[in-house]
């Protein structure tokens, strides 16, 4: 069975951003035995000859196109980003008969309201390694769908709810392989995505990150993302942005991630997302000496009030510290 990846983010804002989630997806296809083809939509100059010109070569039995963002979060400039992926599905129903299921990020903070608005066949919310594979198979075999954890299709809603992967063993790390990247970002401004925990209890009252990830971590095999590390190194990539949500959380494990790297003589660049709290001297010295380089640090207010009504876990004097 032929899979036709897309990817359909376009915006820069800030940096480029890579699709990780849809890299760990091809990757979850292709130790399966799918064909698969992904194409990345940034800094292509012609997005419909593109997409015409791949359906019709490699005539896939499903289309995936992966949903990065609802729209751009800028309050001076405001813009849905769901009508080009709308164009983008109206493009590929001209080219090709196959179905075209929808994911990502963007999409599963609303499944429901989204699947309707795109006009695509499915979606699926959350997860898709264990998911996306399942449900391929069953349109395959002609057999029900009705079982995949996930799965929405348009006008019904949920056919059966999300389930996280609770052992993340069974989540494969992408390679340099599995992640084409657009001619059009170059090395020096490329930090390449890497994930080595998913969700965030801390339950902040705005954040979409649950509706995502869910709200329990599950960690990945430290001795697996160095090995995974060190394969993009020797590829060539040695600047690295870690996506986790909150890379201290826990310390613990942040701390014996570093030491991984520390100990492999892994010669890299990073930068990380900091939760303001839970923070030390010897976790900081620790990722000095790893190679990070560079903090996210988003505590969103400085007035104390505000943080406890954000249900923030950290006060004034913890970003101080910090």
């Amino acid at each position: 069975m032929k899979i036709l990846l897309i990817s359909a983010n376009t915006e820069t804002i800030n940096m480029p951003v890579l699709p990780l989630g849809l890299a760990f997806i091809n990757a979850a296809l292709l130790a399966q035995g799918f064909e698969t083809k992904m194409i990345n939509l940034m800094g292509a100059e012609d997005a419909k000859k593109l997409l015409n010109e791949t359906i019709s070569k490699f005539c896939p039995d499903a289309i995936g196109i992966s949903v990065r963002n609802i729209d751009t979060q800028d309050i001076k400039r405001p813009m849905f980003m769901l009508d080009p992926v709308r164009e983008m599905i109206a493009w590929c129903r001209m080219y090709s008969k196959a179905p075209i299921i929808i994911g990502g990020p963007g999409y599963s903070i609303y499944p429901e309201a989204a699947l309707d608005y795109l006009d695509a066949d499915m979606g699926i919310k959350g997860e898709g390694e264990i998911a996306f594979p399942a449900l391929l198979r069953r349109i395959e075999n002609q057999q029900p769908i009705s079982d995949v954890p996930g799965l929405y299709l348009p006008q019904k809603g949920a056919v059966r709810s999300r389930q996280c992967i609770r052992q993340t063993s069974e989540i494969l790390f992408p390679l340099p392989v599995h992640m084409p990247i657009p001619d059009s970002i170059s090395k020096k401004d490329l930090w390449m995505p890497f994930q080595t925990r998913r969700g965030c209890p801390m339950n902040c009252s705005y954040c979409s990150t649950a509706s995502i990830e869910g709200r329990l971590i599950r960690k990945f095999s430290i001795q697996q993302a160095i090995k995974t590390l060190a394969a993009y190194s020797d590829a060539g990539y040695n600047q690295f942005f870690f996506v986790d949500n909150t890379f201290n959380l826990p310390p613990s494990y942040a701390e014996a991630l570093c030491d991984g790297i520390i100990s492999a003589n892994i010669k890299i660049a990073w930068r990380c997302i900091l939760y303001p709290a839970k923070i030390n001297e010897t976790l900081i010295r620790k990722m000095a000496r790893a190679g990070c380089k560079e903090v996210s640090l988003g505590f969103e207010s400085g007035s104390d009030e505000i943080l406890k009504h954000f249900n923030k876990r950290f006060n004034t004097s913890d970003i101080r510290n910090t």
